[in-house]
């Protein structure tokens, strides 16, 4: 049962950190997909460019300090209870980071974080949209 169902989709950002051919994973410590390996992230804020928005969220997801270069791709997560009910609508808009410094600590919403290549994200992540957002994201990896 729902308490307060969204009137609008929010604005997520997901946030795919490179360090030596790996990406950083974070285990969801919140719905929507607690306790899922996912990206870092979280909603935008009012006044947070995009990339403030995932810089800040992998900061306080697993303490990495990263910089946000270019957007990869947009997704829609919209959940439904099992009666229909809209419990989550979300756009997710991922972007690309380089590591600056730090290593994986989970904090805030975050149950895990880890850094991952293809095959273990492969094994880990749940969601088949983000696999795919993975799997763009490690093919056209310069």
């Amino acid at each position: 049962m729902v308490d307060h169902p969204p009137t609008h989709p929010r604005v997520g950002v997901g946030c795919l950190v490179w360090k030596d051919g790996q990406v950083l994973l974070i285990r969801r410590g919140k719905p929507p997909g607690y306790g899922e390996w996912s990206l870092p992230g979280g909603s935008q804020e009012l006044g947070e460019t995009l990339f403030e928005a995932a810089e800040r969220e992998v900061r306080e997801e697993t303490g990495i300090i990263a910089r946000a270069r270019s957007i990869l791709t947009a997704v829609d997560n919209i959940v439904r209870d099992a009666d229909g009910t809209l419990r989550f609508h979300y756009t997710i808009v991922d972007v690309t980071a380089d590591w600056v410094s730090g290593d994986p600590v989970p904090g805030d919403d975050a149950l895990d974080a880890r850094w991952a290549p293809l095959s273990e994200c492969e094994q880990l992540v749940g969601w088949e949209p983000l696999k795919q957002v993975l799997r763009t994201a490690f093919r056209d990896r310069p």
